[in-house]
């Protein structure tokens, strides 16, 4: 596993550059889509795609919540994982040796906590693990310390958060946002002003789905988190807003199933993009993604995907 230099191949460039990392493609795999990266090295070529992020990782191990916890929708799926992890420390000792022997595999680790302090202890312990690219810290998790406000949906707990996760980052830090927020824009304001590297956008949008016959939530946990297509052109519209408020890397992802997908979030203002809900219908999506993309910029005549970026026409 490497993050140095990638050689272009033959035909249209598509290296980005992230935070100052080079990833082979703009495709990479969504945290919670992709388990811990291991899981895919006989289905996924690795080196074909940008790299992946891993499961959200936790101070403990955590089981997660009752189920049924996933549930298919008419345009994508409704989630309550609950943050099901191994913890930090049994993937550093028992996942990330094996992804180290793995050729291509570009890893960011997702992160989170449901106090500022357990944040810190997740970084401070992969601080000190090899060959990690990139951490990428999950907003969407709701303070306990502070009632149970969410960190992404309150502009002073997220502030405060970025920042001291920063402080203490020894790497690049990428801000996954909420959507269920009345300005996502400003909370990406916020979040570049406290110090994050980039920001990656949208997280699943909150959601009830109901049985009517047994007049009960259809998920354990009540509510749960939409993905999937139907959520793809609200996250197209927040990713452009957020490319008009800040100057930082955005990474674009929200019902993205096919390589046309990508580059509207690209245009929109997306440096790179994650392929999440795909995956589970197709655990090849990330790689057939990736590869249709350089087809379509083939085919179009586009010699650098990043000339693609914030190239919408308006």
């Amino acid at each position: 596993m490497s993050t140095s230099s990638v050689k272009p191949p033959k035909g249209p460039d598509m290296r980005v550059n992230l935070c100052g990392v080079e990833f082979a493609s703009p495709v990479l795999a969504a945290s919670g889509t992709f388990g811990y990266g291991v899981e895919f090295e006989e289905i996924v070529s690795l080196d074909r795609i940008g790299g992946f992020i891993t499961k959200g990782l936790s101070r403990e191990p955590m089981a997660g919540n009752a189920a049924p916890r996933i549930i298919e929708t008419a345009a994508g799926m409704m989630n309550a994982i609950g943050l099901q992890n191994m913890g930090v420390r049994a993937f550093v000792e028992e996942k990330l040796p094996k992804l180290r022997s793995i050729p291509g595999a570009v890893v960011i680790t997702n992160i989170f906590g449901f106090t500022i302090e357990d944040c810190l202890q997740v970084i401070e312990i992969l601080n000190d693990a090899p060959d990690i690219a990139l951490y990428e810290l999950n907003a969407s998790c709701p303070n306990t310390s502070h009632g149970g406000m969410v960190f992404g949906t309150d502009p002073t707990l997220l502030g405060d958060l970025v920042y001291r996760c920063k402080m203490a980052s020894k790497r690049p830090l990428i801000v996954k946002l909420s959507p269920n927020v009345t300005s996502i824009a400003h909370m990406a304001t916020v979040a570049a002003g406290a110090g994050a590297d980039a920001v990656s956008l949208v997280n699943t949008f909150l959601s009830l789905a109901i049985d009517i016959e047994t007049r009960r939530p259809r998920i354990a946990n009540i509510t749960g988190g939409l993905s999937g297509p139907a959520i793809k052109p609200i996250a197209v519209r927040m990713v452009h807003d957020v490319a008009n408020a800040v100057h930082i890397p955005i990474v674009g992802l929200g019902g993205i199933t096919r390589a046309e997908d990508a580059v509207e979030f690209l245009l929109a203002g997306a440096t790179a993009v994650q392929v999440g809900t795909a995956s589970y219908a197709d655990p090849r999506a990330v790689e057939n993604i990736a590869t249709g993309l350089r087809r379509w910029c083939l085919d179009q005549g586009v010699d650098k995907v990043t000339s693609l970026t914030r190239g919408l026409k308006t």
